[in-house]
């Protein structure tokens, strides 16, 4: 699955509340443009995206039924 299509799968699915998804999307994007920046400027945007993965938590603990 390219960014494009998950992209689209958030939207159909109205999943734009899902910050798993969402940081899905920006791994993909990321990959998918990795041949067009420094590797530097890779490692930051990977960083950036890890630190916000690990922001989330456990958020879900107590609604997984609702959230997955």
């Amino acid at each position: 699955m390219n960014s494009t299509e998950l992209g689209q799968y958030i939207d159909v699915t109205q999943s734009i509340s899902k910050p798993w998804l969402l940081i899905q999307l920006r791994l993909l994007k990321l990959e998918e443009n990795r041949a067009n920046i420094s590797e530097n400027e890779y490692a930051e945007n990977l960083q950036d995206i890890h630190q916000d993965l690990m922001n989330l938590g456990e958020w879900w603990v107590g609604i997984e039924d609702k959230v997955f």
